[in-house]
This record gives structure tokens, sequence and C-alpha cells, in this order.
């Protein structure tokens, strides 16, 4: 089981689940470029290269097949992963992603864009700002899967976000309706329900990988 964490994150947003799934699988938590120990690297700072990025470590490290569980951006890493690799991807697992920037509440996309455009302004004086602008640009500007995508997509999938998510309801149905016979969960809590309210996560996730 392989585990993405979401933006400006690290892997160990994902304790709860280490803890919880290594007793029945092999879990790896990676950050992913640019994030917690990951250099940023020369290459394209995009989802679209983080999916390839998973591609070229599961290579590395021998695995042919995993459980794909992305929480936000990683959640649309996954998706993008999925698409190219389908033969990689035993389970997918997505927790609060978005296949367009519009499936984000206006009042947390808002602030986000005008933070990004500010920093267009700002981001040349430090690397600090810089590399905010970065990330901010992942959540501004990317993803973009189209439905026609995700309908090719064959691998059994669970779709779950939180009741007061920050990825809309019915964009996270969107999702789930567009997937063949995936499976939708929404529980208790918001963006983060795999850290707030992990024992109800862990649940949805473990009746759904057994």
């Amino acid at each position: 089981m392989i585990l993405l964490h979401g933006n400006g994150e690290e892997h160990g947003y994902f304790r709860h689940q280490m803890e919880c799934f290594s007793k029945s699988h092999r879990v790896i938590a990676i950050d992913t470029r640019g994030h917690g120990k990951s250099p940023m690297g020369e290459k394209e700072f995009s989802i679209r290269q983080f999916a390839q990025d998973l591609d070229d470590f599961m290579v590395e490290m021998g695995l042919e097949k995993a459980i794909i569980l992305g929480f936000s951006d990683g959640a649309n890493i996954a998706m993008e992963f999925a698409l190219a690799h389908r033969d990689k991807v035993s389970k997918l697992i997505l927790n609060g992603g978005n296949i367009e920037p519009c499936g984000v509440k206006a009042i947390y996309q808002i602030p986000t864009v005008l933070e990004y455009w500010w920093l267009n302004v700002l981001g040349i004086f430090t690397d600090r700002m810089r590399q905010r602008k970065m990330l901010l640009r992942l959540m501004v500007k990317e993803p973009h899967i189209t439905p026609t995508q995700l309908a090719t997509l064959n691998m059994p999938t669970l779709v779950i976000a939180g009741t007061n998510d920050m990825i809309r309801e019915s964009h996270t149905k969107y999702i789930a309706s567009s997937i063949p016979n995936s499976v939708l969960k929404i529980i208790p809590g918001d963006h983060f329900v795999a850290a707030k309210n992990p024992l109800c996560f862990n649940e949805a996730v473990k009746s759904f990988i057994i």
C-alpha cells in the first residue's frame, strides 16, 4: 500500500494509517517532489510529474502492483498515475481529490487564488516565496482530468471524503459516478478526516481493501 500526502505536507500526515495498515500490508508513505525530505529536482512541478515520479519509485523499488491511497493532491496524483499505469494499481483510494480546480469550495479557493497571484509579484524575491507559489499553482491551475478519462479506470476504487470537506460534495459524487463500479463513502469530518477521525476513516478503508 502506497500513501500519497496532500499539498504542502509530508508522509507523517498518515501516521494513523501507517500504524493501522502495516499490520496487514507492506505500507510505504512517500514524500512527493519538493515535500518533506524529497528534493525539488529540476523537472516540472506538476501533478503529472508527481505521477511519473511515483512510477519511477515503483520501478526502482521493484514494486509491480500496489494499493494506492491518495489524499487531496495525493488523490489527484493517484488518479493521474492510475490513468497512465492501470496495470500497476490493484485498488485505488481517493480521499478529498478533485478533477478540476473548481471542485474546491469557493471559500477556500478564492483566498488561494489571491495569494497565488500576489506571489507572482513577491515570489521573485525569496526561494521560500517561489516554492510557496509553486505549491499554490498546483491548487490554482491543476488538475485537469475528465470524466471520460475516469470512465476508463477498471480497478476497484473507493472515493472517500468528509462531511465538511473543502471539496464540494457534488464534485466528490461526480468523481465517484464517473469511475465504473466505484464505492462512495462520506464520513464525519473535514478535509483532513484521515488525521482527525482516523478510526472511522481506517474502518472505511479496511472494509474496502479486505
